[in-house]
């Protein structure tokens, strides 16, 4: 199943909070930008704002297709 694309979106940030979410996003394990929006999601939710979770990919190698 194909997923959604995703919207591209330049961001300015300053230096000294991007340093925060490398160290954040390395201790969880993720890229800046997924801690970004794990982050934007907390705080959407915290104001009360409902949200579909996002599709989760499929993770490994593709099965393979019998002959």
């Amino acid at each position: 199943m194909p997923q959604a694309p995703k919207k591209a979106y330049p961001l300015r940030i300053e230096p000294a909070l991007w340093a925060v979410l490398e160290r954040c996003a390395a201790a969880d394990f993720r890229s800046v930008n997924a801690q970004i929006e794990v982050l934007l999601r907390e705080a959407l939710g915290r104001r009360g704002v409902k949200l579909a979770h996002p599709e989760r990919r499929q993770r490994g190698r593709p099965k393979k297709k019998e002959q």
